[in-house]
């Protein structure tokens, strides 16, 4: 193999290696790590200590209890690592909870003999983040140039949807919901991506972390539309965790919810990843709430409605 060995501890910057034209420069990835889909051969060397197909309750519990204890949610795999022996690691310090954190690694890494590997720390909030992250790995493997070009046309993309958005006269109010139960509202580059798509974002601060949402808040703020995101989860997920929902006392008398402007978002390959396709999630931010000038044909993949055939029904009992 010509050029360095590369490890992604993280799904966005396994994207944006790829993004970069390196994926064959991948020698293995994080457990999380599924697009673009031949990753999937790859060998991982993490594992979370979650059992995902529990309710978000009880997943939420569950890493309460963890980080109170002071441990890590995921484990690396040391030993697997090592004998892969690469030159760079691209890891993340944005959130402990979201994907294996720098502390994990260096912890891997304590014992490592010989010449060290480059470790890439990306640490994304806002979308000016993303796009100096994707730099950072770009100058990591020696590629300055194919990066800054790679986030000019990101940037560009961005600018022209929201120059068309700005200029339509509807600004629907906005809940992103990016955890069920209990509830969280979207926080970081979400909030920056609704006002781009030209809607008005009623929780969350951009480049903040996503803030706990009480349900009383999200019931007076009676938003025009609710989108449906939650960290993690693919649309079929979120189906099945709508009940937690539409069980709250008032959630059929939703302006939202009554108008049928209730979305089930895929933040698992999405939103949630601070990476080249936050460009498409804008893109599926626009298709939604400007129909009427954006189609980027988004709907059936990366957003459904609620109401649609299959899905949970849009008002609660």
């Amino acid at each position: 193999m010509n050029g360095p060995r590369v490890v992604s501890l993280l799904a966005s910057a396994t994207e944006i290696v790829c993004a970069l034209g390196q994926r064959d420069a991948l020698v293995a990835r994080s457990h999380e790590c599924d697009f673009p889909e031949d990753v999937a051969h790859l060998p991982s060397v993490t594992e979370t200590k979650i059992a995902h197909h529990r309710p978000s309750a009880a997943i939420d519990r569950e890493v309460r209890t963890i980080v109170e204890q002071g441990l890590s949610v995921y484990r690396v795999d040391a030993e697997r690592l090592r004998a892969l022996n690469p030159d760079v690691i691209v890891t993340q310090t944005q959130c402990e909870v979201c994907a294996v954190s720098f502390k994990d690694l260096e912890e891997a890494l304590a014992d490592w003999t010989g010449a060290a590997p480059h470790v890439v720390p990306l640490a994304p909030y806002a979308l000016t983040d993303v796009w100096q992250d994707i730099v950072r790995v770009a100058d990591a493997l020696s590629l300055p140039e194919k990066g800054r070009g790679l986030v000019a046309g990101f940037e560009a993309r961005i600018a022209a949807i929201a120059a068309k958005a700005q200029s339509l006269r509807a600004r629907p109010r906005v809940a992103c919901v990016e955890w069920i139960d209990p509830l969280m509202a979207a926080g970081n580059w979400v909030p920056e991506l609704v006002e781009l798509a030209g809607g008005s974002n009623l929780f969350g601060a951009p480049g903040v972390h996503s803030p706990w949402l009480e349900w009383d808040a999200l019931r007076a703020s009676d938003p025009d539309v609710i989108f449906v995101l939650p960290c993690g989860f693919g649309i079929p997920r979120i189906r099945a965790e709508m009940p937690a929902l539409t069980r709250l006392p008032g959630w059929s008398s939703l302006n939202a919810v009554r108008k049928g402007h209730l979305y089930l978002l895929d933040g698992n390959q999405y939103f949630n990843r601070s990476g080249p396709r936050l460009v498409e999630s804008l893109e599926i931010l626009v298709e939604i709430l400007h129909p009427e000038a954006f189609r980027f044909g988004h709907e059936g993949g990366g957003w459904e409605r609620a109401g649609a055939p299959g899905t949970v029904p849009v008002h609660g009992r």
